[in-house]
């Protein structure tokens, strides 16, 4: 299957499968007086992050050490045409972009039965001081640009799909309902079962936004309900596990019970409270409880566990990922449209590769490629291209 990998079959792969071609040919080019092609400027940035460059810098350095054709791009330009488009580019083009990619993989049944969203923030690009409207000042790191992240969930396949800007006066709360809403609107009330989140979002306004849009919500009790989860431990103690399992070489013991009441701005009828405690083979102990409104009669104990689990999905297949890999913490334009457009073209990015490395390229009873091998691939079909520029060495 090496011999499919290569970017020219990729392109094929973005532009037929993902029918993809019409957002190539229109991404919502916001120049007055454009010289270049868009098509080629929003190619190489996505193949860009596939090959894991996130400078613009480097990949005007790629494009003049001659690998243009091989790239699928019909000519060269400097990373200052990518600034100025990046700087105009329409957002909303991007997400619907993303949102058909999304529907097209549930119609291809790519997904598992339980489809959720997950949700959660962290903070990017780090820098001493503010230079655009979305820098925000962070007590130990000067000013940083904090987002919020939403990602396909639950079904094997971790996809990014849209992302939210908060600065100053914000939050991630505010930036994540924001998004929900979007999410809906974008694939459709019916595209997920369940949005996932940690304790943050185990508010009342944000359990009621979800359930508006016909989503279950699974999210961490803790502290932040001090008297529930004082309740629920008091209970679970005096209870025998109604499940335990192994998992790899952890052992799992489950609580449950769905008769709680919920806090008073809640108007839940009822509340469900699971409860995990995980065991290691070094004896190290990890346990939570959750809160959610699935019914019993859908999904037992040991489902809503899988649930609450794949609210880690969106730390590890997405801001861990993008961050040491694709270059989530490299401003590459330091201007506040040109951050957002970059972010959603990563989200792509990502979502174009998973999607080809583990479902298209894996056809036939062989492993799937890793995505180090994928990206090893591609470099070495650009083996015609070495760099003009001399190694220095003194």
């Amino acid at each position: 299957m090496s011999s499919a990998a290569h970017p020219r079959h990729l392109r094929a792969f973005v532009e037929k499968r993902l029918s993809l071609r019409a957002f190539l040919e229109q991404p919502g080019d916001g120049r007055r007086y454009p010289q270049i092609r868009a098509r080629s400027l929003v190619w190489i940035q996505l193949i860009g992050y596939i090959l894991r460059m996130p400078s613009f810098l480097g990949l005007e350095t790629l494009m003049r050490a001659g690998s243009c054709r091989t790239l699928g791009i019909e000519r060269r330009f400097s990373d200052e045409a990518l600034r100025y488009f990046t700087a105009a580019l329409d957002l909303e083009p991007i997400r619907r972009a993303l949102a058909s990619v999304l529907r097209r993989a549930k119609r291809n049944k790519a997904f598992g039965q339980w489809i959720g969203l997950g949700l959660d923030g962290t903070g990017t690009a780090s820098r001493a001081e503010a230079k655009c409207s979305l820098c925000r000042r962070h007590k130990r790191r000067g000013f940083e640009h904090p987002i919020a992240l939403i990602s396909v969930v639950g079904t094997g396949l971790s996809l990014p799909f849209d992302v939210e800007a908060y600065g100053s006066g914000d939050s991630e709360l505010s930036a994540a309902k924001r998004l929900l809403t979007r999410a809906v609107s974008h694939l459709g009330r019916r595209f997920a079962h369940y949005v996932v989140g940690d304790a943050l979002y185990a508010t009342a306004p944000f359990l009621h936004l979800a359930g508006s849009r016909g989503l279950y919500s699974v999210a961490r009790l803790n502290e932040l309900h001090p008297g529930l989860l004082h309740e629920a431990e008091e209970r679970f103690a005096e209870q025998r596990p109604i499940e335990s399992f192994k998992l790899g070489n952890d052992h799992i013991e489950i609580w449950d019970a769905a008769d709680f009441d919920a806090w008073r701005s809640l108007d839940w009828p009822w509340l469900r409270i699971v409860r995990y405690r995980q065991i290691a083979p070094d004896a190290s102990l990890t346990e939570a409880h959750w809160i959610t409104n699935i019914p019993s009669e859908h999904a037992g104990a040991r489902t809503i566990f899988s649930l609450a689990k794949s609210r880690w999905e969106i730390e590890n297949q997405g801001f861990n990922d993008a961050k040491n890999r694709y270059g989530l913490t490299h401003i590459r334009h330091h201007h506040a449209n040109s951050l957002q457009a970059s972010r959603l073209l990563l989200c792509l990015a990502l979502t174009i590769e998973r999607l080809y490395r583990l479902r298209y390229l894996h056809r036939g009873d062989h492993a799937p490629y890793r995505a180090a091998e994928l990206h090893t691939i591609l470099w070495i079909s650009l083996g015609a291209v070495t760099l003009p520029i001399a190694p220095d060495t003194s």
